[in-house]
């Protein structure tokens, strides 16, 4: 698909459609949503007064064949609250109106931008919209009958003087975006198409293309290292784990300047290992390396948008499965820290393999560390499939990554991490546990137990396990994998 910036007048654009935006209020026919009502004879106001056009948010309104339009069509979608309206709501709108008008066999459209949003913020949201609502999850589908494409989407509304701006938008929109689909493909695939070696092959593969250092460290490598938390996990799997080393190193790093770990969980499938799960639902697990797809992803845009900081991502990838040689329930394990471990569960893998991750970026040189993982179940009784749990170990850290969350529209929120929770995973026969003694708290736990890896150093632990996946289409969005996290983790590296 391309997207590209129009100065022309609305008016004068041959295309399949125009699409724009009307705000929900006493009279949703103002400024250039006027100009378009006077460009149509009139039309817009009449179907406002008519009550079949409100401004209620996706509320969409097709005309066909408008009077004083080059344009096919003309397509209203409803913004909502004027007061409300923000570049997460602009996002959802471009998202949808593809979406919308791809059904209906539209292969090009111009997006009208109103009055004051002719800006680089504006042009960048209706990017990442389009191209992420652009993304179907039906790879592997042989007969694709709603094989249905938009081929362009012109940006308009922009004077001249504007241009500049809103190309740079639509650039960083689109990279943003395209690492975002590239997220959401590796999360897409099915357990037999991706193990931990296909993974750090795919991984391998976009690094050297982008021009990004990579080490992928076999099974060899992590038992030299001593990563016996990961190999704990991995020992009940005949597939072998491996560990993802990208590593971005800015052209001119300011002296003093953080280096920002990211870590990402990447159980290409989770069985729940001796501790089995329900069958019921089972094939989604195929999911559970979300974590460490989205840190990948965020390397592919970072080469491009090339931030002053350096940045190593490292991920832990494994299969969790109950065969022969699995650990199970009791046994202790020692991590690369020294520290050990009594695995009560041996579905609380996710933190395992994380501990290792976490301390290896840390012996990599990371000074500030963030990790992503569908981590726990508890997080989605927490808080539903609407926000990610956030959990900071320095305040100040996790309120510059809430405050990038807020600016790409990504909705997280903040969850207590007190040291009185550090008593529930207080071991009985070695340091820690990996789960508490049924004490509540799931997906707090979870994170305290990542949190005794990351020592001093300022850390902040995404629970992306009720976000990472779409059980439903929306209308931006199709079903399956989100890409959460991705663009709010982008923000805040480009915001050093």
């Amino acid at each position: 698909m391309q997207i590209t910036l129009e100065t022309k007048p609305f008016a004068t654009l041959e295309t399949d459609a125009l699409v724009s935006y009307l705000f929900e209020e006493s009279d949703p026919v103002q400024g250039r949503i006027a100009e378009l009502d006077q460009a149509a004879a009139g039309l817009l106001r009449k179907l406002v007064k008519s009550g079949e056009v409100t401004g209620k948010t996706l509320e969409f309104t097709l005309v066909h064949a408008p009077a004083g339009l080059k344009a096919a069509r003309l397509l209203l979608v409803g913004a909502g609250k004027r007061e409300q309206w923000n570049g997460a709501t602009l996002r959802k709108i471009a998202g949808a109106a593809l979406r919308y008008l791809k059904s209906r066999s539209v292969k090009n459209f111009a997006f009208l931008v109103r009055e004051g949003d002719a800006t680089e913020d504006a042009a960048q949201a209706i990017a990442e919209g389009a191209f992420v609502a652009a993304f179907e999850t039906d790879k592997y589908k042989t007969d694709k009958k709603n094989d249905k494409s938009v081929d362009l989407v012109a940006v308009a509304g922009y004077s001249e003087a504007e241009r500049a701006a809103g190309e740079k938008g639509l650039s960083k929109g689109r990279i943003i975006a395209e690492a975002q689909n590239f997220t959401r493909e590796l999360v897409n695939e099915p357990s037999n198409k991706l193990t931990p070696t296909i993974l750090a092959q795919k991984a391998e593969a976009m690094a050297k293309d982008a021009g990004l250092s990579v080490e992928i460290l076999d099974e060899k490598k992590i038992a030299d290292l001593k990563m016996g938390a990961l190999l704990s996990v991995a020992q009940g799997s005949v597939e072998p784990p491996r560990m993802i080393v990208i590593t971005y190193n800015p052209p001119n790093a300011k002296p003093g300047s953080p280096v920002i770990g990211l870590v990402g969980k990447a159980v290409t499938f989770d069985t729940g290992g001796i501790s089995i799960k329900p069958a019921d639902g089972m094939e989604k697990m195929k999911y559970d390396m979300a974590g460490g797809a989205t840190m990948i992803g965020v390397m592919r845009a970072l080469a491009t948008l090339k931030p002053s900081v350096k940045v190593i991502c490292v991920v832990p990838s494994t299969e969790n499965m109950p065969g022969g040689r699995a650990q199970k329930p009791g046994d202790i394990q020692t991590a690369m820290s020294g520290k050990t471990i009594e695995v009560l569960n041996t579905d609380a893998e996710g933190r395992l393999i994380l501990a290792d991750g976490v301390h290896y970026a840390k012996q990599l040189g990371a000074t500030h560390l963030i990790d992503a993982a569908t981590l726990t179940g508890a997080i989605v009784v927490a808080l539903a499939g609407i926000n990610v749990g956030v959990f900071g170990s320095d305040q100040a850290f996790t309120d510059k990554l809430l405050a990038s969350s807020k600016a790409a529209g990504e909705k997280m929120w903040q969850m207590p991490i007190d040291d009185d929770y550090r008593e529930f995973i207080k071991g009985s026969f070695a340091d820690i546990q990996n789960i508490s003694s049924g004490k509540g708290g799931g997906a707090i736990t979870g994170a305290m137990f990542i949190k005794e890896f990351a020592g001093d150093s300022p850390w902040i632990h995404l629970d992306i396990a009720g976000t990472a996946w779409n059980d439903d289409a929306k209308p931006w969005l199709a079903k399956g994998p989100t890409g959460v996290a991705l663009r709010t983790l982008v923000h805040l590296v480009m915001s050093y």
